[in-house]
């Protein structure tokens, strides 16, 4: 079931049809790992993405071919898209002429007065939201240099930096704004959008970057997102991983079931295994675990291996598997339905997946 957390008062912005903030629903976006140029593969990405329940996505736009490449990239896109723009003004000029979304602007190497005037008068012009988006990896020198001399900590940098590059863009009235704040580092992260929380009433894009590859970025992600979800700091969040943005999308969404904040994803129960089990169970649970990340029904799912929790949980679930020696009981709504060698046990439990998928899933 999906939870109400208290959640902070914020502006609303919408980049396409998605709304970010003001209430709204918390999104997932990625970032997309191809070159955009190659607008195939890019598209590739997107749609994969989309189809795990991804609602925005960012692509990078280093040079004025991936700009172009955007011209056929965001009309058949099935999310908005969001350009993120480093160093070159004219890149976000270009990429609004292509009709993104979203922009992601760096107040640590984008800093000329004008020209970044001269972005929001064109995406207000437009009606696309910019995303401040402070790096501490790429703060202003003269924020580090005050940071090694002991007058601010890096999380007070950060937000300096970004408020710096708000009041350029409230100052020609643009105010269709979005703010985040990402260092590597958890502790750091959470500092810095609890001081800014207080000091504007933008919506949060929230993650802690370069989190790293496999379990090491998963443990930091769910670490630094997941507090601030449960005080109620963030309005949207992507996993930066070292890996496919299907990943980063799924962890993504993982982190906001595990919250209590979705209400269209299948939870997988499953057993950790021991001296007790005598199936080989593991592979049953890894290809349960890949089959339910395409549904987008509230299904309980149990996969379990033993006498002493596996019954119980089973029966517990919208359906389960129940394995012992050989064979395994698979349950629906709290009866055995079938009993099925253990070869057939992972067939078995797909179709009746599939079955209470299409029956509608909740109780």
């Amino acid at each position: 079931m999906a939870m109400t957390l208290s959640r902070r008062a914020t502006r609303r912005v919408c980049i396409g049809e998605i709304a970010v903030g003001g209430g709204a629903p918390i999104s997932v976006q990625t970032m997309t790992k191809t070159h955009t140029r190659d607008a195939a593969a890019t598209l590739a990405q997107i749609e994969a993405c989309a189809q795990l329940g991804c609602d925005l996505v960012r692509l990078a736009v280093p040079t004025a071919d991936d700009a172009r490449a955007l011209g056929e990239i965001v009309p058949r896109s099935p999310l908005p898209v969001i350009a993120d723009i480093h160093y070159d003004y004219r890149l976000a000029l270009a990429a609004l002429e292509a009709g993104v979304q979203g922009l992601r602007l760096n107040p640590g190497n984008l800093r000329g007065k004008e020209q970044i005037e001269l972005i929001a008068r064109e995406a207000g012009a437009r009606g696309v939201p910019i995303r401040v988006g402070v790096n501490v990896g790429s703060l202003p020198h003269e924020l580090r240099d005050r940071v090694k001399s002991g007058a601010l900590s890096v999380a007070e940098a950060m937000v300096e930096s970004a408020l710096g590059e708000i009041r350029l863009l409230e100052a020609v009235g643009f105010t269709q704004i979005k703010v985040s704040l990402k260092a590597s580092d958890v502790a750091t992260t959470i500092e810095a959008y609890r001081l800014l929380a207080p000091r504007c009433d933008y919506p949060f894009h929230v993650g802690v970057t370069e989190a790293g590859p496999d379990v090491r970025g998963v443990v930091k992600s769910a670490m630094g997102i997941g507090v601030l979800l449960f005080e109620g700091l963030v309005d949207t969040l992507r996993v930066s991983l070292t890996a496919d943005p299907t990943e980063e999308v799924r962890v993504g969404r993982l982190i906001l079931q595990a919250a209590g904040l979705t209400s269209d994803m299948p939870d997988l129960i499953s057993c950790p295994t021991c001296g007790r089990l005598e199936v080989d169970l593991r592979p049953v649970a890894a290809e349960v675990d890949r089959f339910l990340q395409r549904i987008r029904k509230p299904l309980k799912v149990a996969v379990m291996g033993c006498s002493v929790n596996g019954p119980g949980e089973a029966r517990e679930a919208d359906v389960g598997l129940a394995a012992g020696k050989g064979y395994a009981l698979i349950f629906r709504r709290g009866k055995v339905v079938r009993r099925v060698a253990e070869p057939e046990m992972l067939e078995a439990i797909k179709k009746e997946i599939v079955q209470e998928a299409e029956a509608g899933g909740e109780r």
